[in-house]
């Protein structure tokens, strides 16, 4: 087994790791580095000079248009003072606008890994908390969450173990906003389920977001706690979930004193968690119709429009000379 191929076979390669092989372009013994969560063969004499290991990739091929890796960001809400998330990347090399995904606390699920790969192909900078291997997150936060959606009639807020979670993704946010290639004015929350909940909580404490995005959420308690919300707002109604239909009965109740828009599209007929590939209530044509309309929002709230194309010269005629006058 040659040095490179030991890469291959490996089940401990991490982010950054690598051994010594042979460059698959230039047949010279160089290093194997792992990038992204991926393995190249890097030939360090000619950094241009790069294919995928198992790929028919040729050299030159164009880059991912995101890159991801799991990062820590600081917290005082957990005893090690910090947090695990997944965070995705535009490889474009411009100031990218900024997407805070607020998961339940079942962490990440496929839902939320779609929602963060189709904002990121965007150019939009995500973070994705994965509040399941956070430590001092767990049972308690999952029974408030709960629990107060099902006896006080919606999520609590205030609740100090939901409160926790939501001081938790405010903490990434800010995390988000401190990188040095993003622009920290184009910041926006989503979520869906019990996650839109949560995101809703972040957007009612931070008057700096551009947008809010959320998926049959569940209602929340106090049932005003929409109204404290100043940025444009987007909800995907499930028509079918009475959770949806409650939540989306807050947002109306408080739609007159907002400042800001807030845009309520019903997928008829859709149960909740319907952009959930994974589970039964998943319909192909309502999820990508959705998923549409939510990048469609968020494209319009942080994506600045092209700059429109200068007006021709307007061309006016000579004024006639004194020699041709009769």
């Amino acid at each position: 087994m040659r040095d490179d191929d030991k890469l291959l076979a490996g089940t401990g390669a991490e982010f950054g790791s690598g051994v010594i092989g042979v460059c698959d372009i230039c047949g010279t013994r160089q290093a194997v580095i792992v990038l992204e969560k991926e393995r190249y063969k890097l030939c360090v004499i000619d950094f241009l000079n790069k294919t995928w290991l198992r790929s028919e990739k040729k050299p030159g091929a164009p880059l991912s248009p995101y890159r991801s890796e799991r990062i820590w960001y600081e917290t005082e809400q957990t005893p090690s003072g910090r947090a695990t998330a997944i965070q995705l990347v535009p490889t474009k090399p411009v100031r990218h606008p900024v997407v805070l995904i607020a998961p339940d606390t079942y962490g990440l699920t496929t839902t939320l890994l779609d929602a963060a790969i189709r904002f990121a192909k965007e150019g939009m900078e995500v973070l994705l908390p994965d509040v399941a291997k956070v430590d001092g997150i767990g049972m308690r936060q999952h029974f408030a969450l709960r629990s107060s959606a099902r006896f006080r009639g919606g999520v609590s807020l205030e609740a100090p173990p939901v409160a926790r979670l939501v001081r938790l993704y405010r903490d990434g946010l800010a995390y988000l906003r401190s990188r040095e290639m993003v622009d920290p004015a184009r910041s926006a929350v989503f979520g869906t389920s019990y996650g839109a909940s949560l995101a809703l909580g972040v957007a009612a404490q931070d008057v700096r977001l551009a947008a809010v995005a959320l998926a049959y959420p569940v209602p929340v308690h106090p049932a005003t706690f929409p109204g404290l919300v100043n940025a444009p707002l987007f909800v995907a109604h499930a028509g079918a979930d009475a959770l949806s239909r409650k939540a989306v009965a807050q947002f109306e109740a408080v739609r007159s004193s907002l400042q800001s828009p807030i845009e309520i599209v019903e997928f008829p007929g859709m149960r909740h968690d319907f952009l959930s590939r994974d589970l039964g209530a998943y319909d192909l044509g309502a999820a990508e119709s959705a998923w549409d309309r939510i990048l469609g929002f968020l494209k319009g709230a942080l994506l600045p429009a092209p700059p429109r194309p200068l007006p021709p010269p307007i061309r006016t005629a000579p004024p006639p000379s004194a020699a041709a006058a009769p």
